[in-house]
């Protein structure tokens, strides 16, 4: 495992999609228990990605160096749409209080639900995962397998770090929309540096 499938997770997780925002919601209305549930939630629903996506990547492997591009050019172009997305008015970032009354049960199951209709995780695992397998792995699955795992662990616990985050700056968060633009911006920035070095590398 190379420290660029970690900085690329990281990054990847980092984007304020439905899932972070689901646990933002719950850290500003909730507090700290509520986001940590939410990030439970949220985290297991990569699985069902996780086994859909790993079933192809594995013929992928195998297939032809132009299919292998096709891919790759594929993930190029959805950091660029993320990017953009991040940027554009009334993105990603609009979060505001939200009071619930929702049991444990109910949050874990609201934030499952979610990731597993989140296409952001369906493209990453297709699209990014076979770059990071070494061409002389002798189990190719096996080694997916690890990343993926690798990639939920690093999704609970950014997503617990947003939760306490928004628990502990609630007021402060949501009575400063300036500080939300500044975040937009630098997701921005990092997902479209990101897909730059993407389409310039050599696999």
């Amino acid at each position: 495992m190379t420290p660029e499938y970690l900085l690329t997770s990281i990054i990847v997780i980092l984007l304020p999609g439905t899932g972070v925002l689901y646990t933002l919601a719950f850290g500003l209305s909730r507090g700290w228990s509520a986001s940590v549930l939410a990030a439970i939630g949220c985290t297991l629903g990569i699985v069902p990605h996780i086994a859909a996506s790993i079933a192809g990547l594995a013929a992928l492997l195998h297939t032809s160096a132009l299919a292998f591009q096709i891919v790759k050019y594929l993930g190029v172009a959805y950091l660029f749409y993320m990017a953009w997305g991040v940027m554009r008015d009334g993105g990603a970032l609009q979060v505001s209080e939200r009071h619930s009354t929702r049991s444990p049960a109910k949050i874990i199951a609201s934030g499952f639900m979610l990731n597993i209709l989140n296409p952001k995780l369906s493209l990453f695992f297709l699209a990014f995962l076979p770059q990071f397998v070494p061409a002389n792995t002798p189990s190719p699955t096996s080694y997916m397998l690890g990343l993926a795992g690798v990639f939920m662990a690093l999704t609970f616990i950014v997503f617990v770090g947003y939760g306490a985050f928004a628990s502990a700056t609630r007021r402060y968060v949501i009575s400063s929309p300036s500080v939300l633009a500044w975040l937009r911006r630098g997701f921005a920035g990092a997902f479209a540096a990101l897909g730059l070095r993407l389409a310039l590398s050599d696999r």
